[in-house]
């Protein structure tokens, strides 16, 4: 059971990183895709399978995500993520900030794969 919601898990990380860019892509080119009622709704849905897989997965191995390192700094990253996807997407008040937000938002899901992946709080950076 455990590998089932962890590759479920897995997907709606895909999924999430996958809509992230393609509104990116709407809204760069002004395609009212991106204003469409299907995705704004969506990205949430799939972000709260997302989190709620993540929930699970947590209480299947009982680990209190407060004494792993990697998941305090994964959930701050994951934090990062969408406080500046929504500065990308909303608050950006000018083309660069809210270019500067997507690219930082892209950084911080990366630094999230890497220390889902390597277990370790320095995400990629541990391999130095």
């Amino acid at each position: 059971m455990y590998l089932i919601i962890k590759n479920i898990h897995i997907a709606f990380a895909t999924l999430t990183i996958i809509g992230f860019l393609l509104r990116a892509y709407w809204k760069a080119i002004g395609s009212n895709l991106h204003q469409n009622r299907a995705t704004k709704i969506v990205p949430h849905t799939i972000d709260a399978m997302f989190l709620a897989t993540g929930i699970w997965l947590l209480m299947m191995l009982d680990m209190n995500p407060l004494q792993q390192p990697w998941l305090v700094a994964k959930f701050a990253a994951i934090f990062a993520y969408v406080g500046l996807g929504m500065v990308a997407f909303r608050f950006g008040r000018t083309p660069r900030i809210r270019s500067l937000a997507f690219v930082g938002a892209l950084a911080s899901f990366a630094f999230v794969v890497g220390a889902a992946l390597n277990k370790n709080p320095m995400s990629w950076l541990a391999f130095g």
